[in-house]
């Protein structure tokens, strides 16, 4: 009976670092499990946070732990940090993390943009009045552009150090609202762009925050810090065997082979999962901005081709038409706005 309580746990309390954990007997709540991992990890878990664990019987798939006796003996959790612990502003919080901004409103439903330096505030407000009488788009320069996404990016973060793509989205969507001159055209929604490298943005941000010492990101960041010096390198150890089974010298081995021994590698999210844990880079975000670059050249090189005779330039002249009716009406719409 003893033997049946036993808990065998691998315990992930950051997205690349694992832990062995074991517990002789199986705790009575779910409550006194993460006060158990807590301690046992403490400081690195100074923090609310809920469990997520993989259940069998959805094959993998993570559900939030809410019932200590659907845990298995034997299983993977995930510490998930509580969205009130993100944005509290409490004595507590202030004490673990005493560098980190006070937090003492949750994310906006207009987000405020914040000032630029005097140059780019005085070439925005000719961009604005060029636009409102030609609708002429504002041509930034390399350092204005990195002078508006790092201004944003720390407004952004004086709210959340980690903001959802919905709220990325609103901040693009919120400086395009106030400055309409740096509309991206060509894009169905005018900011989608801005929504990219705002994300890229906060990711520097943050890694620059954890270089810092800031624990608040530096906990997440899969880094050896100078708090935990003799911990190993969550990346060692990964990666190479990894690719070296990818990158063999005889490339003779089949797809149907590799697949039968990594299944999951069959889902799209389990890919764009693994490109990230190789790369550190968004597959979906790098494949959208790169389209974005191209889509101007693709569009010519398709009106070229439309151009043609035979079915195929036909499909291609009512793809083209379609496209110019969706831009047209979606330049009318933030005409009349």
């Amino acid at each position: 009976m003893a033997e049946s309580q036993k808990l065998l746990l691998r315990v992930y309390i950051a997205p690349d670092i694992a832990h062995k954990m074991t517990l002789s007997t199986r705790p009575s709540t779910v409550e006194e499990l993460i006060t158990v991992i807590k301690e046992k990890f403490r400081p690195r878990l100074d923090f609310d946070f809920n469990l997520q664990y993989e259940d069998p019987d959805f094959g993998g798939q993570l559900c939030f732990l809410t019932d200590i006796s659907e845990l298995p003996e034997k299983a993977v959790l995930k510490v998930h940090r509580s969205e009130t612990d993100a944005g509290s502003a409490s004595t507590s919080d202030t004490e673990i993390l005493p560098y980190a901004p006070e937090r003492l409103q949750s994310w906006p439903d207009v987000f405020p943009v914040p000032q630029f330096s005097y140059d780019v505030e005085h070439s925005l407000n000719g961009g604005n009045m060029a636009y409102q009488n030609s609708g002429k788009f504002l041509k930034l320069t390399k350092g204005q552009k990195h002078d508006i996404l790092e201004n944003m990016a720390k407004a952004m973060h004086s709210f959340k150090a980690y903001p959802s793509d919905k709220e990325v989205a609103k901040a693009a969507e919120a400086l395009i609202s106030k400055h309409p001159c740096l509309t991206e055209p060509g894009s169905q929604c005018g900011w989608y762009g801005w929504k990219t490298s705002l994300k890229f943005k906060m990711g520097n941000f943050r890694t620059k925050l954890s270089r810092s010492g800031c624990e608040e990101v530096a906990v997440n960041s899969g880094k050896r810090s100078k708090n935990n010096p003799e911990s190993e390198s969550p990346h060692s150890n990964i990666k190479r065997a990894r690719r070296a089974e990818i990158v063999v010298d005889n490339p003779s081995q089949a797809v149907k082979e590799f697949l039968e021994k990594w299944p999951a590698l069959r889902l799209e999210s389990q890919i764009a999962a693994e490109f990230h844990r190789i790369t550190n880079i968004s597959l979906k975000n790098k494949f959208y901005a790169e389209l974005d670059n191209h889509t101007p050249r693709l569009i010519a090189v398709y009106r070229q081709k439309a151009a043609r005779t035979g079915k195929a330039a036909e499909a291609l002249r009512s793809i083209c038409s379609a496209y110019d009716l969706t831009v047209n009406f979606v330049y009318y719409i933030y005409s009349k706005s």
